[in-house]
């Protein structure tokens, strides 16, 4: 069996997304704008505006800008993945078929959630307006969290000592703080040759450097680096091409052979590679199959990243108005996520390992982050995760302009 399951330690897990500027909408007809070109409105707007730093996260878009439904479902559908995937963890040593999807799912729903924010962070640059957004959206929410995560760790775990370091990201902080880094680094990517191959040579070097150590989680920003880049490269038509239905077709055999390899891969290997938190030393191999772990990796996630958006609806649907709220699902349910742990659920009720408690665990997971998707949920949370603060921030003439004009200011 694999030593998929994480220890209470210091472990992180993945999460989601972010959203700088509205995507152009999926429809067959599409602009021929330059690459970095902001993109026109889209057909939905279920919510006032988002504050840039992160995709999926509370009111939508400012009065005038509009969403578009595709990405909104998207953002909905991995959130609830990585959901299951939490949910299914504490399951894969004692069920190999748990431990297949385990494997499947992480092998694509981080890789698209990064995809999509650098998607959205093709217009990011270090004006002023934006550097705000990305501190009140991005670096306020980590710091907020990694200290409430650690104090319910003190809690729930009886660890009163565990320690406050806003540098050593915990569980699923880290995403924010790689966020955080990814999106300062846009303007080297718009500049540079071969963007793509470059980060992925960046994922190379990083898979092979155990000396790197924890500090902001730098082997996970730097592995899953080339995802943030290529989706920073995409263009509506990319999407467009995976949406045929040749694509949506041959994406059935891809998904059910992925699983099948999954299946016979689960027993041989150790899933801890999807994380991406180690080097190829730190996991007691040598360095050459780091790089040809990273390589493959990379191939499959971009491969099942496709088809996963292949079947994502482009229409509006009942859930497309959570796709606004998944970073709140992603921050809170690690709560719950964490606390199973904490407090042995999985171990004093036997029958959660059999297969009507895997489908039990299954459906509760996507129902509680579903629930903290909700309105209602980011109204109450809405001070952690998007807090104003003008009071923190000058405002420059250029800003005042805008606003005097009724510019959207992105």
């Amino acid at each position: 069996m694999t030593h998929s399951v994480q220890p209470h330690g210091r472990h992180r897990a993945p999460l989601p997304p972010v959203q700088e500027a509205p995507a152009t909408p999926p429809g067959p007809r599409l602009p021929h704008s330059p690459r970095h070109a902001v993109p026109p409105p889209a057909p939905h707007a279920p919510h006032p505006a988002a504050p840039a730093g992160r995709p999926g996260s509370g009111p939508a878009s400012r009065p005038g800008k509009q969403r578009d439904a595709f990405f909104d479902n998207a953002k909905y559908l991995a959130i609830v993945l990585v959901a299951l995937g939490h949910a299914w963890e504490p399951l894969t040593d004692h069920s190999r078929t748990a431990e297949a999807l385990y494997m499947t799912v992480y092998t694509f729903h981080m890789p698209a959630f990064i995809l999509i924010s650098g998607y959205f962070s093709r217009s990011f640059d270090m004006r002023p307006d934006r550097l705000k957004r990305l501190v009140t959206g991005v670096a306020v929410p980590y710091i907020v969290f990694e200290v409430a995560y650690t104090f319910f760790k003190r809690w729930a775990d009886d660890d009163p000592s565990h320690p406050i370091s806003l540098l050593d990201p915990w569980y699923l902080t880290w995403f924010l703080i790689a966020l955080f880094v990814w999106r300062v680094t846009v303007p080297l990517w718009k500049t540079v040759r071969r963007p793509v191959p470059l980060a992925l040579c960046v994922a190379v070097l990083a898979v092979t450097s155990p000396d790197i150590g924890d500090d902001l989680d730098l082997q996970r920003v730097l592995q899953f680096l080339p995802f943030f880049v290529l989706g920073l490269f995409l263009r509506p038509e990319h999407f467009q091409l995976v949406r045929r239905r040749e694509v949506r077709l041959l994406a059935v055999p891809v998904f059910a052979c992925a699983v099948a390899l999954a299946y016979w891969a689960a027993p041989r290997m150790t899933s801890v590679w999807f994380y991406r938190r180690e080097s190829a030393q730190e996991l007691g191999v040598p360095w050459w199959i780091g790089v040809v772990m990273t390589l493959a990796l990379f191939g499959c996630s971009v491969l099942l990243t496709a088809c996963f958006f292949a079947w994502v609806p482009r229409r509006t649907t009942w859930f497309t108005v959570l796709g606004a709220g998944t970073l709140y699902g992603y921050l809170l349910h690690g709560f719950l996520a964490k606390g199973s742990r904490f407090w042995g659920w999985f171990d004093d009720y036997a029958w959660l390992h059999r297969p009507v408690g895997e489908v039990f665990v299954s459906l509760v997971a996507a129902v509680v982050v579903t629930v903290l998707c909700t309105p209602p949920v980011r109204r109450v949370f809405r001070f952690a995760m998007e807090p104003r603060m003008e009071w923190a921030f000058r405002r420059d003439a250029a800003e005042l302009a805008r606003e005097r004009a009724g510019a959207p200011g992105r």
